[in-house]
């Protein structure tokens, strides 16, 4: 897929650039960057020169993953990451959102305007039928994000993600293309209310 560039109206999201290498790696600096995603840590320039040379145009490319850069306006500061992540394909393919926010610049509603853009790109250029969120159990922050875009949060999973060689539990939610009044390229029939 050809990359592309995202507005809002107080955000531009476009994909990373060898340029971005310098506040990418600042950014990820944050323990709370490393501690709650799956950056690596310690995060060594090496790692931003590789997530911007490589991992992001690859994922591109390949179409497995989708990584945005989030800045005030074209030339802005770097504010946040979000990215839509593929795993597996065609009809059995499902779609994560994750993301994370520069210290200085969270709890000023920048992340939830992120996400959501990214969610109705995905719902209504993509055709994804249905966005995911998941975030280790005690991440206040990303739910809260996920919460304040619609998501609705389905449980936890024991064990549903991994992060630096441990299996932790994590909070599971997702988002709908009519949770945003958005048509949906599949039609849905929920379960009918009271069966499981």
């Amino acid at each position: 897929m050809e990359p592309i560039t995202l507005s809002t109206e107080r955000l531009v999201l476009r994909p990373f650039v060898p340029a971005d290498e310098g506040e990418v790696h600042a950014a990820a600096q944050d323990p709370d960057i490393q501690r709650w995603t799956l950056v690596p840590s310690p995060y060594g320039r090496e790692h931003a020169h590789a997530f911007v040379n490589e991992i992001v145009p690859n994922g591109w490319h390949e179409e497995s993953a989708f990584p945005f850069a989030v800045r005030l306006g074209t030339d802005g500061p770097l504010v946040a990451a979000v990215g839509m992540h593929v795993q597996g394909r065609d009809s059995y393919a499902s779609y994560e959102v994750g993301y994370w926010a520069v210290k200085e610049y969270r709890g000023r509603g920048y992340m939830t305007e992120a996400v959501l853009a990214v969610a109705r790109w995905a719902f209504t250029e993509v055709g994804v039928p249905r966005l995911e969120w998941r975030a280790e159990v005690g991440n206040a922050g990303s739910r809260a994000v996920a919460e304040k875009a619609g998501f609705r949060i389905e449980g936890l999973l024991r064990a549903g993600i991994q992060q630096r060689g441990t299996a932790r539990d994590c909070w599971v939610g997702s988002l709908l293309p009519s949770d945003l009044g958005l048509p949906s390229r599949l039609p849905y029939l929920p379960a009918v209310s009271g069966t499981s």
